[in-house]
């Protein structure tokens, strides 16, 4: 049985951990490397590292932000954000990153993830879908940090990003974001039963009892949370030690 896998996102802006709610209303949330390594020793699986501001200020994630974290961390990291070319994707895997993610430019350009894929292989291509959940009931792929919504539907973006050569889905419910009401449950489950790739849920954690719920009844295989680490309510041992007591298999 593969393990689950926790994974701390750092949400960055100009340098600092930043958290939301919804996808606004910023707070900071400390030094990204610090915690990256915090996380590291407290047995987080991976980190993912997102530039959020990225892609609307048209500004190339921090390459040396990259080479710091990778001489602190020792677990896999992904970072993401701003990423559209094949050379912007070869400039962080040199500076250390394990994998990166891609959203909004590979939304606009798909050819982008095969040349990824091709280039560095679909291990290190993360295809980031950020959904949200409309009046009638359906998912639609929202770009450029949740600001602007598009008419695809969420499953059939990521159908095509699995085509296309994309090796997981990293797949954050607006709707929940920043809530600690839960993860998405419906789109998280249905993507999990028709990809052939792992799924990270992403937005809603609150409590234990949330990823215990994305494992069992959304079959996602990591959950994905940040303000709830970066502020302490949860412990990634505690939380590890939790889920292994619910026949969860995770990694201690």
């Amino acid at each position: 049985m593969l393990t689950k896998r926790i994974i701390p996102c750092l949400d960055i802006k100009d340098g600092r951990t930043v958290k939301g709610t919804n996808f606004v209303d910023l707070r900071d949330a400390g030094d990204p490397v610090e915690l990256g390594a915090l996380y590291a020793q407290q047995g987080a699986d991976e980190l993912v590292f997102l530039d959020i501001t990225a892609t609307v200020e048209k500004r190339k994630t921090l390459s040396e932000l990259v080479k710091r974290i990778a001489r602190h961390v020792n677990i896999p990291f992904t970072v993401g954000g701003g990423i559209s070319t094949v050379d912007d994707m070869s400039v962080l895997l040199n500076s250390g990153a394990d994998k990166v993610s891609v959203n909004t430019a590979a939304f606009k350009n798909p050819q982008l993830i095969n040349d990824i894929a091709l280039a560095a292989g679909s291990q290190c291509c993360v295809l980031a879908i950020d959904t949200k959940k409309e009046e009638d009931g359906e998912w639609y792929v929202y770009l450029n940090g949740g600001r602007t919504k598009t008419e695809m539907k969420c499953i059939d973006w990521a159908k095509q990003g699995v085509e296309l050569g994309a090796g997981e889905i990293l797949l954050t419910s607006m709707n929940n974001d920043g809530t600690k009401a839960g993860f998405a449950l419906d789109i998280t489950k249905r993507l999990s039963q028709e990809l052939p790739i792992p799924v990270i849920a992403s937005g809603g954690a609150g409590t234990m009892q949330h990823f215990a719920d994305v494992f069992e009844q959304a079959y996602a295989d990591a959950g994905l949370a940040a303000s709830i680490f970066h502020f302490k309510e949860i412990e990634i041992a505690d939380l590890k030690a939790y889920l292994k007591a619910r026949n969860i298999a995770v990694r201690v």
